[in-house]
């Protein structure tokens, strides 16, 4: 049989499995007929069949990425259960980002490239000629940089020490943790903020998220290379090292969901635009999600930790245990799940109690 005729007389199963999928939600899937299950489960079957003999043929990439998104949804749908929200969470963050992450880490790739590239080569180029930081950073925030980490701060901080542990005396000692609670309200809007950015500019075809992770990362690497050109380098390193674990890799997670975005509407496959909107939007939401979570995270750090007055050494060390915390992270967690619930296109599951065999 040829790909034309297959693809003719297989179709209609395929469009009929489909309106399943947009018909039933986990909710409404165990108060279907017992009919209807059964014929859902047939046409998951036939549909993982009809992807493995695509697959074993060659017969083109997008019908195969059409093919395995319908199988991954129904496998979702049919054999998963509705989680409490607190484990749902839970799952959410230890396995079902990490998963998805992984299953789209070339756009995260990319992400990196378009981010750490230009923050690295901006950070080489003003450190050497902080002359050239005037062209990005606006003078007033240069100043302002220079006044917070000159070496008349570590004055006025022992200043500042006496005035807040004379406030504390006073206020029952609550002025401390309602400055730290309130800069970490602070980093996570501002941290969110840039990472909802990334992701939803993503929308214009993928070129509002390419600028603004090309911004952040020229900008952000200006700012680097101006602070230690000006001798403030261990005072700024020791500073960010612990949050910028969290914080930078989220950008970069988040900036990578905005590129699936840009994808899912410049290549919709087989689908339309809005179609494929809907079905890779849905797995771009939820690794913004993550990233999302991971700044938060990072806020928390660095409103708690980052300008505590321990030893730089100290930070250097924790900030480093962080940098290797977020890689295994990423690229282990859930990897149980990641065998067996990830390629489920690779599987058909042979009857309504979810045992699988091989296609």
């Amino acid at each position: 049989m040829n790909k034309h005729k297959f693809i003719q007389e297989r179709r209609p199963q395929w469009k009929r499995f489909e309106e399943f999928l947009q018909n039933s939600s986990r909710r409404s899937l165990s108060k279907l007929e017992a009919e209807q299950i059964t014929e859902f489960s047939q046409l998951l079957r036939e549909v993982s069949h009809d992807l493995a003999t695509i697959r074993s043929r060659g017969w083109g990439h997008d019908l195969i990425s059409y093919l395995n998104d319908l199988v991954a949804r129904g496998h979702n749908l049919f054999y998963g259960a509705p989680p409490t929200n607190i484990a749902g969470f839970y799952r959410y963050v230890s396995i079902d980002f990490p998963r998805l992450f992984r299953a789209n880490i070339g756009y995260f790739l990319t992400a990196c490239l378009l981010f750490f590239l230009p923050l690295g080569i901006s950070w080489y180029v003003v450190q050497n000629n902080p002359s050239l930081a005037t062209r990005v950073i606006p003078e007033e925030m240069m100043t302002r940089f220079d006044q917070m980490y000159s070496d008349q701060k570590d004055t006025e901080s022992e200043n500042a020490k006496e005035d807040e542990t004379e406030s504390e005396e006073e206020f029952g000692g609550s002025s401390f943790g309602d400055e730290r609670a309130t800069m970490a309200g602070f980093y996570i809007n501002n941290n969110v903020g840039i990472a909802l950015k990334c992701f939803a500019l993503g929308i214009l075809l993928g070129i509002g998220t390419v600028y603004t992770l090309l911004f952040n990362g020229i900008f952000l690497g200006a700012v680097s290379g101006y602070i230690i050109s000006q001798g403030h380098g261990e005072r700024f390193l020791s500073f960010v090292i612990s949050h910028g674990s969290f914080e930078l890799t989220a950008i970069a997670v988040a900036g990578g969901a905005g590129l699936m975005l840009g994808n899912a509407l410049i290549h919709p496959g087989q689908r339309t635009r809005f179609q494929s909107l809907q079905v890779r939007g849905l797995e771009a939401v939820q690794i913004a999600g993550g990233a999302a979570v991971m700044l938060v995270v990072a806020a928390l750090i660095e409103a708690f930790w980052s300008p505590s007055a321990v030893s730089p050494m100290l930070k250097y060390i924790v900030g480093s245990v962080l940098w290797l915390i977020v890689f295994l992270y990423l690229a282990f967690a859930g990897l149980q799940s990641d065998q067996s619930s990830l390629p489920v296109s690779q599987y058909e599951p042979s009857d309504k109690s979810g045992e699988r065999r091989s296609a």
